[in-house]
């Protein structure tokens, strides 16, 4: 099973040690041995997903063993903290990444990628979406991305989950201008409708449209639908291409900083979106057409 995790097209690759692992010490420590072991044998090259382990959350006795003996290996480039409830408990983890074997060797900072599910933690979301390590990045972690795990805050909050959504969106929303703000990624719950394609891509759309820039998959089934909803779709990127090279034209030829394309009015917002758009759509190898 964790072999076959390589080869499901994922962005990236986090395996749990946390709730998919029952609560038993000795379950907790089998889990880890097993991922240890696949870790230190696995061929991880520069092709590969990028690696991340989600570890048990700082009140456990877990965590600690979860950091020594896991992020001391270097093909582990992430690390989800569940239930990450304020900036301090960053602080720990931190200071853990800091004192784990073989930090000195690292080239990188390991990316830190805080679970949002508690009310606590939205209460807290700004304070945790400006966190910085007191230590060095490289050896103390860097911030990359915030994650929301929907159903635990569903849980906490004792909101009730509907197909339409409506009830997260203020909470989602929220998480994504918090990430903005600090220049972080932003990571949109698991679809546990894992079996409904068409769910899985409605709901897709609907990250996506909210500002989110990637999305959790429980199951190697979800990863295509994923990747391909959270990139430009052609039409979007043709746009962007007339935008780019119509507002070029404009600030050489006519000193305009407006512009109409196809009945619209295009001027600098709109320039920044289609920047963004080409951006992405070169990052994942996608066509663009010249206009």
């Amino acid at each position: 099973m964790l072999q076959k995790s390589l080869g499901t097209g994922s962005d990236v690759i986090i395996y749990d040690l946390e709730d998919s692992v029952a609560p038993s010490p000795e379950d907790k420590a089998n889990a880890r041995a097993n991922l240890k072991k696949f870790l230190r044998e696995a061929d991880i090259g520069p092709n590969s997903p990028h690696i991340t382990v989600r570890v048990n959350d700082i009140s456990t006795p877990y965590f600690e063993e979860d950091i020594k003996e896991i992020l001391s290996n270097i093909k582990v480039g992430g690390v989800v903290l569940a239930k990450t409830h304020a900036a301090e408990d960053l602080d720990v983890l931190s200071n853990a990444l800091r004192e784990a074997p073989l930090a000195e060797v690292r080239a990188f900072p390991v990316e830190i990628i805080p679970s949002l599910e508690s009310a606590r933690a939205m209460w807290n979301l700004r304070d945790i979406a400006a966190w910085k390590s007191k230590h060095e990045p490289r050896l103390g972690g860097e911030l990359k991305a915030l994650m929301f795990a929907c159903e635990d805050y569903c849980a906490d909050t004792s909101i009730i989950r509907t197909p339409a959504r409506k009830e997260l969106l203020f909470t989602r929303s929220q998480l994504v201008i918090a990430a903005k703000a600090f220049g972080l990624d932003v990571v949109d719950m698991v679809c546990i409708q894992y079996k409904d394609k068409d769910y899985l891509r409605d709901e897709c759309v609907d990250g996506r449209q909210l500002g989110f820039t990637g999305k959790q998959a429980i199951h190697p089934s979800q990863v295509p639908i994923i990747q391909s909803t959270f990139v430009p779709t052609p039409e979007e990127i043709l746009r962007a291409a007339k935008i780019l090279k119509g507002l070029k034209n404009a600030h050489i030829s006519e000193a305009k900083g407006a512009i109409g394309i196809d009945g619209e009015m295009i001027d600098a917002p709109m320039l920044k979106q289609a920047e963004q758009i080409i951006a992405i759509a070169e990052a994942a190898n996608l066509t663009i057409p010249n206009v």
